[in-house]
């Protein structure tokens, strides 16, 4: 792999005060794919990428990405976590797409040696992280609707604290009655943008309202719940952990796969099934439904506070954090940034 270094390095943000996304390191992975196969990847100073206005990627929608993140802790050890789950993923993403597959085993040696070069750019504050963006894009410079032939891989890098700004504080969660996320036999599994630009209104229009995110209803019945704009969805009823079955319209989240695996190590019992919102709001009105916590790579683990449908805000465990989602996400992150042992085999270490 081909490695240019910077001449001229960025200056580092106030790492107490990041964000989500907002800052980018030094440099970033690029791989092309033409004739039929990849390239060597190469790793060069981060830099604007030059598009011809024909580009098809920007009339046609065919890209996807995947979000990750790796930590450093007190030692300067630096880890990632669930990096293979991530190209598995991509891969199953890039078939929906009609885009090529890629080595996803050789893609994590390449982001790892990424990792490495900017790794004076991970923070260690409690809550922060570096994300990792692998991205790939159609590139052929021409119009058609068809697949294309050439393409973009590359993968940046972001040093990030909390996505909400509120932090662990609980979210309120505006259920969506009149847009859909994705309908069964669409894109909805697959981490597409396409995905992501059909969700912008009904979050705009949320955040007017008062609320942080969009809890999506299926696209069939508008009965059955999905997933939040930015994360999966779980439900504690009776004590018993629900969470929407992957019926193939519902992002395969890893941290909601994490989540699953830890709870039920710790005893909880879990369930993947189709919930209704009929069935939630019942448990909320006769005093059933305990907690309930979003899941995604961004958050980590976001408490949901209230959740508004049909013109009532139905409020969540007093609007606080409750024990099961606080377990969670003290594990998961503790885990992550080698707090607790990985008893799962889910870090991969990069030095």
């Amino acid at each position: 792999m081909k490695i240019t270094l910077t001449k001229q390095k960025k200056q580092k943000p106030d790492y107490k005060n990041l964000g989500f996304g907002k800052y980018f390191t030094d440099h970033m992975l690029v791989m092309t794919y033409s004739d039929g196969k990849w390239n060597e990847p190469e790793i060069v100073p981060y830099a604007d990428f030059s598009m011809d206005p024909c580009t098809n990627v920007l009339h046609y929608g065919q890209g996807i990405f995947e979000g990750l993140k790796a930590y450093k802790d007190a030692d300067g050890k630096i880890t990632m976590f669930r990096p293979y789950d991530n190209m598995r993923r991509m891969n199953k993403s890039a078939e929906r797409l009609s885009m090529p597959t890629f080595d996803g085993e050789k893609m994590v040696e390449c982001i790892k040696e990424l990792v490495l070069i900017d790794s004076d750019w991970i923070p260690t504050d409690p809550g922060t992280a570096l994300y990792i963006r692998p991205t790939m894009i159609a590139n052929d410079k021409a119009l058609g609707v068809h697949a294309a032939h050439n393409y973009i891989f590359y993968v940046i890098l972001s040093p990030v604290g909390s996505y909400y700004a509120h932090g662990l504080a609980p979210t309120k969660i505006m259920i969506e009655e009149e847009y859909v996320r994705a309908p069964l036999g669409g894109t909805g599994e697959c981490k597409c943008m396409g995905n992501y630009a059909a969700s912008l209104l009904a979050g705009e229009l949320a955040n007017k309202k008062g609320y942080d995110q969009v809890l999506w209803l299926d696209g069939k019945d508008r009965k059955y719940i999905e997933e939040v704009g930015a994360m999966n969805i779980f439900f504690v009823i009776d004590g018993v952990v629900i969470t929407p079955a992957l019926v193939g319209s519902i992002l395969h989240g890893i941290t909601r796969r994490s989540t699953i695996e830890v709870l039920e190590k710790a005893g909880y019992k879990v369930e993947e099934r189709r919930i209704s919102v009929d069935e939630v709001v019942k448990a909320q009105k006769e005093g059933r439904l305990n907690e309930s916590f979003g899941t995604g790579t961004a958050a980590v683990i976001s408490p949901v506070g209230v959740l508004h449908y049909k013109g009532e805000d139905l409020i969540v465990n007093n609007n606080e954090m409750g024990p099961i989602s606080r377990y969670a996400y003290d594990t998961i992150t503790g885990i992550q940034n080698g707090r607790l042992p990985d008893e799962f085999g889910w870090v991969y270490r990069c030095n």
